[in-house]
C-alpha cells in the first residue's frame, strides 16, 4: 500500500473513531485537538513514520490554508454589530490595548531566549503567536456559569483577533530578506497585500451578498444552496487576492464582514425574512471545522513531531513564557481600570489558547527555508501544543471554578458592584444563536 493510503487511512480512522466518542469526551479534559495533535504526532516521522513530510508539504499546506480560509469567512460573517456590543468594553481593550502588546512582549521576550533569528524574525513570531482560538477553550466561553460579559468578550477577540493580526505579519514577513513576501518590499506588502486584498475582498464579499439576497427574495435558491454558496464566496474572494499576488486570508476575513452585512440587511418589499436561525453559514462552518482538526493532526506529524527531536530548554521556556507572561500581562495592561476583579482578569489572561492560526502562520514561515526559520517553527509548534494540552485541558475546570466564584460574588454584593455583571438586552444570547461545539458562536 502506498504512502498516501496509509496517510488517508489513518486520518480518517482517528477522524471516525473521536466522531463516534465525541459526546462522551465533551465533557472530559481531552479535547479534539488533543486527540487530533496527539494522533499526528503517532502517525509522524517522529514515531511511525506514515506521513512522509518531503512528499506531502504542498498537500498540507493546502487544506491547511483552506481551513483557516473557511474559519477566517465564517468567523467575520458571524459577528455582528450586536455580538460586539454583548462584549462591552472588552473586545475594544482585548484587541486595541491587549494585541499590539502582545505582539511585542513575544518579540521581546524572543531576542535573548532564541539565539539566530534576526529581529524581523522574531517580531514574526511574535505576531504567529497572537491570535487565540476560540475552539481550545470552548468551554471557557461557553458554560453558562461564566458571565455573559467574560463570554462574548472572549468570543468577539477570538474572531477578530486572527484577521487583526495578518497585517503585523505581511509587514514583518516583508522586512525579512530572502524571503517572497520581501520582494516588494514593505511599502510593496502593504499596497498589495493589505489594501488591494482588503478592497477585492470587499467587493467580492458584498456581491456575494447581494446576489445571495437576490436570489432568495426571488425564490430561486433553498437552503443547501446558499449554504453551498457561502462557501463559493470565500473561495472567490480567496483565488482574486492570490490572483493579484496579495493576501487570500485578508481577502477572505473582509469579505466575510461585507457578505455577512449584505446578507443581514433589513430586507424591504414582500421578501420576509424566512423564520428561524439562518443556517446559510452551517456547511462553510462544519467544513472548516472539520479541515481545521485534520490541520491539528497534520501539524502534529509535520511541525510538532520534528520539532520534539530538536526541542532545547530555551524553546520550552519560551514556550511558557508565552501562554502565561507574553498573553497575561497584556491583557491585566488592557483591562487596568476597568473595574473588573483580579479572577476576572486572570481568567481572560489564562484563555488565550494558540491554534489554528498560528499553526498556518508557522507552516508558512517554514517554507521560506531562509536562516531561523526553522527556529521559529520549532517555537510556534511547541507553544501551540502546550496550549492545546494545558488550556485544553483546563477549560472545563477552571470555567467551573471561576463560575462558582462569580455566583459568590455576585450574591455576596446582589450584583451591584460587579463589573463583570452585565444587564443589557445585547449581552444575553441573541434568539436563534446556537453556540458551536467548537466554541464558535454563529447566526
Amino acid at each position: 500500500m502506498s504512502g498516501g493510503a496509509w496517510t488517508g487511512l489513518a486520518v480518517a480512522g482517528v477522524t471516525a473513531a473521536y466522531a463516534l466518542g465525541s459526546r462522551r469526551l465533551s465533557a472530559t479534559p481531552v479535547t479534539s485537538a488533543i486527540v487530533f495533535t496527539g494522533s499526528g504526532v503517532l502517525i509522524g516521522p517522529a514515531v511511525l513514520g506514515v506521513v512522509d513530510i518531503e512528499r506531502f508539504a504542498a498537500p498540507v499546506t493546502a487544506l491547511m490554508e483552506a481551513a483557516l480560509t473557511l474559519l477566517l469567512f465564517t468567523d467575520a460573517m458571524a459577528l455582528r454589530r450586536r455580538d460586539l456590543a454583548a462584549g462591552g468594553f472588552l473586545p475594544a481593550r482585548l484587541l486595541g490595548i491587549g494585541l499590539p502588546l502582545c505582539i511585542a512582549a513575544g518579540w521581546l521576550l524572543a531576542w535573548p531566549l532564541l539565539p539566530g533569528p534576526t529581529v524581523w524574525e522574531l517580531a514574526l513570531l511574535g505576531a504567529i503567536l497572537a491570535p487565540t482560538d476560540a475552539a481550545l477553550g470552548k468551554a471557557a466561553m461557553s458554560d453558562p456559569r461564566v458571565p455573559s460579559l467574560v463570554r462574548h468578550g472572549l468570543n468577539a477577540e477570538s474572531g477578530l483577533n486572527d484577521g487583526l493580526v495578518l497585517p503585523f505579519f505581511l509587514v514583518f514577513a516583508a522586512a525579512v530578506p530572502g524571503t517572497s513576501y520581501a520582494q516588494e518590499g514593505v511599502a510593496g506588502a502593504f499596497w498589495r497585500t493589505l489594501l488591494l486584498s482588503g478592497v477585492l475582498g470587499l467587493l467580492a464579499g458584498d456581491i456575494g451578498g447581494r446576489l445571495l439576497r437576490a436570489a432568495r427574495a426571488r425564490g430561486w435558491v433553498a437552503g443547501p444552496g446558499a449554504q453551498v454558496y457561502v462557501l463559493g464566496v470565500a473561495v472567490v474572494a480567496f483565488e482574486l487576492a492570490v490572483l493579484t499576488d496579495g493576501s487570500g486570508f485578508i481577502a477572505a476575513w473582509v469579505a466575510g464582514f461585507a457578505f455577512g452585512h449584505a446578507v443581514r440587511r433589513p430586507r424591504t418589499g414582500r421578501s420576509p425574512r424566512p423564520p428561524g436561525p439562518d443556517r446559510t453559514p452551517e456547511f462553510a462552518e462544519n467544513l472548516g471545522e472539520l479541515l481545521a482538526s485534520i490541520s491539528l493532526m497534520l501539524f502534529g506529524a509535520v511541525l510538532l513531531g520534528p520539532a520534539l527531536k530538536h526541542l532545547t530548554w530555551e524553546i520550552v521556556l519560551y514556550a511558557v513564557l508565552s501562554l502565561t507572561v507574553v498573553r497575561m500581562v497584556p491583557v491585566a495592561l488592557a483591562l487596568l481600570g476597568s473595574g473588573l476583579r483580579w479572577p476576572t482578569v486572570l481568567y481572560l489572561g489564562w484563555f488565550g489558547p494558540r491554534g489554528l492560526a498560528s499553526v498556518v502562520l508557522a507552516l508558512l514561515v517554514v517554507e521560506e527555508q531562509v536562516p531561523g526559520t526553522q527556529t521559529l517553527g520549532r517555537a510556534a509548534a511547541v507553544t501551540v501544543a502546550l496550549s492545546i494540552l494545558l488550556q485544553g485541558a483546563s477549560a472545563v475546570a477552571l470555567a467551573e471554578r471561576y463560575g462558582r466564584w462569580y455566583a459568590r460574588a455576585a450574591a455576596a454584593t446582589d450584583g451591584r458592584r460587579l463589573r463583570e455583571r452585565d444587564d443589557a438586552p445585547d449581552a444575553r444570547v441573541p434568539e436563534g444563536t446556537r453556540v458551536r461545539p467548537s466554541g464558535r458562536s454563529g447566526p
